[in-house]
Parts: structure tokens; sequence; C-alpha cells
């Protein structure tokens, strides 16, 4: 459903915009800029006058009509003024909106934040990442981690930490680790570790962590080194713990990050009950909102889907903006959330410029 969604969305994005005049263009910018900034809806004095357009107030009356009929604008309840429907939106990112540049403070801002954390704990920077992204652009940060199934085991490390315990390491190839600590029902002589390394790299490294959780005991049944006791008591344990170790649920791609919503509630949009509750409702969607990040794909570097184009009923009312991020040769996906409102321009600024430092980090 949601694929057959993305196809007409495309085909009506190819189509938007071809039916208007280039005044038709100049007074749809201008509404749009000036619902961004207001929050209210646009009436034609107002626009002409500060705007400049060139025009009287009842030329942009009449233009603005015109919009209206050609489903670009729409009257909110009894005002005079006129509100940008989805598709208005859509034209101004593709054809109107001009490039914004992030302050010195905000470069900075975003700069210590993501900087502070180490490359390797690629989960905290991701949610850094969003939280940043949520206090710079008064939007809702949100991210997903890449999809772990296909990521491929590097090597594994056995690390003697005392005489009964050993620290297991398992490395993918994106950069991301996972450690586990294994108790020892006795000591195992540091020979035996090596030998037990070199055995599970032998037979383990190379293949995805969906290859290894689906034939890890295939694969180590005729593995037992012969005349060890000690070498097959731990590799018993490390077959025990092989789920703990491969499980990469918690910064897998169906998990999702979300900065603080407090930013969202406080805009104009949120202030009625329902409106504040289907807010409150998303945030609490993980799922849905990691099904409809997962789908996106970035070929001009960022994605931009606004209310109806999203194809649910629930991210009816927002906008998402979006760029990828890479771990090797895995891809993740932040940006934020917002109301169809909003300051396109400087979102898509930000958000380019955050994924440009995670993955600089990550690199």
């Amino acid at each position: 459903m949601i694929g057959a969604n993305m196809v007409e969305r495309e085909r009506m994005e190819s189509q938007a915009g071809s039916d208007l005049s280039d005044r038709e263009r100049q007074v749809l910018e201008a509404v749009v800029r000036s619902y961004v900034e207001t929050a209210e809806p646009a009436g034609s004095r107002n626009v002409a006058r500060r705007f400049e357009l060139g025009v009287s107030p009842a030329t942009v009356r009449n233009t603005m009509s015109d919009l209206e009929e050609k489903g670009y604008l729409f009257h909110p309840h009894a005002s005079a003024g006129r509100v940008p429907t989805d598709l208005a939106y859509r034209i101004f990112v593709e054809e109107l909106m001009r490039p914004a540049s992030l302050s010195a403070e905000e470069r900075e801002s975003l700069q210590r934040v993501l900087e502070s954390t180490t490359a390797s704990a690629v989960e905290r920077l991701v949610r850094n990442a969003t939280q940043a992204l949520s206090v710079i652009s008064h939007e809702l940060g949100v991210a997903v981690a890449p999809h772990l199934e296909e990521a491929v085991l590097e090597k594994l490390d056995l690390i003697q930490v005392s005489s009964k315990k050993v620290l297991l390491v398992a490395s993918i190839r994106s950069g991301m680790v996972r450690t586990v600590y294994v108790d020892l029902p006795c000591e195992v002589p540091d020979d035996t570790l090596v030998t037990l390394a070199l055995l599970l790299n032998e037979r383990l490294a190379g293949l995805t962590l969906r290859e290894v959780r689906e034939t890890l005991s295939t694969r180590m049944r005729d593995a037992f080194p012969d005349d060890d006791p000690a070498a097959e008591e731990l590799l018993n344990i490390f077959m025990q713990s092989s789920r703990e170790i491969f499980d990469f649920s918690d910064v897998d791609g169906s998990h999702v990050h979300l900065g603080n919503a407090s930013v969202l509630a406080n805009q104009p949009e949120f202030t009625s009950g329902e409106r504040l509750k289907g807010l409150i409702e998303l945030t609490e969607q993980r799922d849905l909102l990691a099904a409809v990040l997962g789908e996106r794909d970035h070929p001009r570097g960022i994605h931009i889907t606004i209310g109806g184009e999203h194809g649910t009923k629930e991210l009816v009312d927002f906008t998402l903006v979006t760029a990828e991020y890479r771990m090797g040769g895995l891809k993740g996906i932040i940006g934020v959330i917002g109301p169809t409102r909003m300051p396109y321009e400087k979102v898509i600024a930000i958000v380019g410029h955050t994924s440009s430092l995670v993955n600089k980090i990550l690199e």
C-alpha cells in the first residue's frame, strides 16, 4: 500500500506547478512564507504590502482565488486569508525556496554535541544527534539505525580479564562492536584462548549476522578441539551465549530514536487538545515510524515528504525531512518531524549539516 502511494506521489510531484503562471508563483511563495512565519492565514492586503509584489491587493486577491481553485490554497473556516495546502508546500520545496545556511553558533553547537561522543558508541551518537536536531531546528529529531541483518562479522577476539573471566569482542565491518563478559567454570590457559579464537574466526568471520545466527550450531558442530576439555567447555559456553553476542536489536533499524517532543508542543498547530493528542500518539508509534523511515531513499541527499504524501493518516499533519548517514556499507536515517508549516529552507540546511557531521564522525 505504501509503495503504491509512493508511485502516485512521484507522479503528482512531476506534474505539480506546471499550471502556474509567474504571478501565481510569486503570490504562492508569498503566502507560504507569510504562513510559515506567522501561523496566521495570509490576507491579500498584507501579502501585497509586505512582499512588494508590484500589484494591487485586488490583483493579489484574485490570484489567490485562482490558486485556491487549483488546489494550492484553502480557506480555514470563515477567515478571509488563505493557508497553503500540501501541494503548495511541495511547489515551494521543489521550485521556490532558496538555499539557507546555518549560523556559526548553530554549527558550533551541533559539532560540540556530536564530537563529544566517541565513534564506537554509534547508538549514543545517533541519540545525541536527534536531541541536538530538536533543539536547533525546533522540530522533533528522529533517527533509525541501520538494518544489521546483512552486517558482516569481521572478527571475534577473546581477551583474558581474570583467571575465570573472558571478554568476547565481536567486531562488525561497519565499525560497530559488541562486547560480552563470559564467566568460566575453571581457569583457561592463554594458548587455549588463542586456539579457540582462531577456530571461531575460521568458521564465522565474513558471514552476515543473519548467517551467523541461522547456521552457528551447524558450523560449530564438529569444531571441538581434540583432547582439550578446557577449549571444549569454553566453546560450549560461547554457543550458549551466542544469542546475546549477536543480538544488535538495540541499535538495529527497527529501533527509532526521538528527540524532545516538547519543542513541537509549543508550536501553534498543537495548542488544541486533539492535535496535541495526535502528536503524543505519533511519538508512541515507533513501529510505524520505523516502517516509514525504513522505506525512504535519498537520491538527492535530502528526502522531504509532506502531509498526505506519507500515505498514512497518522502523518497527515506532519512533514518529514531526512538524510542518510553511513556506517561502512550500512545506511541509517536521520532528520526531523514537524508540522507541514515548517521553515523548510532552514530545516533542510540543519538536517543536511547534521548528517554530514555524523558521517564524518563515523568515518
